[in-house]
């Protein structure tokens, strides 16, 4: 009939649109964040408890539930912090200005040293915890600026992000580190993973499909037949492959280190 378009819609394309794509959400603890800022963090500290330490489904990390005396109100406040390589149960950690250099500990970045490990750093003032969260990451304060009132952070990438001072960020690691040094070794296992997460998995290569469902598609042999690479704001159902790729091919010589 008139007015339909030829081609199929192509996986890239159906899974902006979420339905079976969308992430699986139900197992989940809840969005793990810090404290909400108030007077008592930045002027002082507040003493929290952890409750338990869990796993979260479709997380590589654990959690910490950390139960806070609200200071205004009569009433507990419950968080969900991602937790730091060495944290128990019953263990009491501070988040504030004024609290102490442990691990597991919440403090701005202004109050710790060049040198020191960081996890779940704040990337702007208040965010609650953006950056250095997934198990066994870390970021390293490398220098202050007190003019500026700026910190420069090393990243779990290896680049190195300006931040203002009055972020917060947990010392230590995040916990559940060395995860990726196990093979999945049968499909099985790969399957949980991603049951999960989302509907990611298993994969499909484009060149094994037909030229109706993906560039890469059709041919006698499998093959490209043209370059893997697409501009940026190539249209749907053509941006596929290296997207806007900087550079192409295998990297060779070490990993470089990133200009300041």
């Amino acid at each position: 009939q008139p007015g339909t378009k030829m081609g199929r819609v192509i996986r890239g394309q159906r899974k902006g649109a979420g339905g079976i794509f969308k992430a699986h959400t139900n197992h989940r603890q809840g969005a793990a964040k810090f404290r909400n800022q108030d007077y008592a963090e930045k002027h002082g500290y507040i003493k929290g408890v952890i409750k338990e330490i869990v796993h979260d489904a479709g997380r590589g990390a654990p959690l910490a539930k950390v139960h806070f005396k609200d200071p205004y109100r009569y009433k507990v406040q419950k968080m969900v912090f991602v937790a730091a390589e060495g944290m128990s149960t019953g263990q009491f950690i501070y988040c504030g200005k004024k609290a102490a250099l442990t691990v597991g500990n919440v403090l701005p970045l202004g109050a710790m040293p060049e040198g020191t490990i960081i996890c779940s750093i704040e990337s702007k003032t208040g965010d609650r915890g953006t950056l250095a969260r997934a198990s066994g990451n870390y970021g390293t304060i490398i220098a202050h600026n007190l003019d500026t009132g700026k910190s420069r952070v090393k990243l779990p990438s290896g680049k190195k992000k300006t931040i203002p001072s009055v972020a917060r960020a947990m010392v230590g690691i995040v916990a559940g580190g060395g995860r990726i040094d196990k093979p999945m070794l049968k499909a099985g296992n790969s399957f949980h993973k991603y049951k999960a997460k989302r509907n990611a998995w298993p994969r499909v290569r484009g060149v094994a499909m037909n030229p109706v469902e993906h560039p890469h598609g059709g041919g006698n042999h499998q093959h490209v037949g043209h370059p893997t690479t697409c501009r940026r704001d190539a249209p749907p159902g053509k941006k596929v492959g290296l997207i806007a790729a900087r550079r192409t091919g295998i990297t060779k010589g070490g990993k470089k280190d990133i200009r300041d």
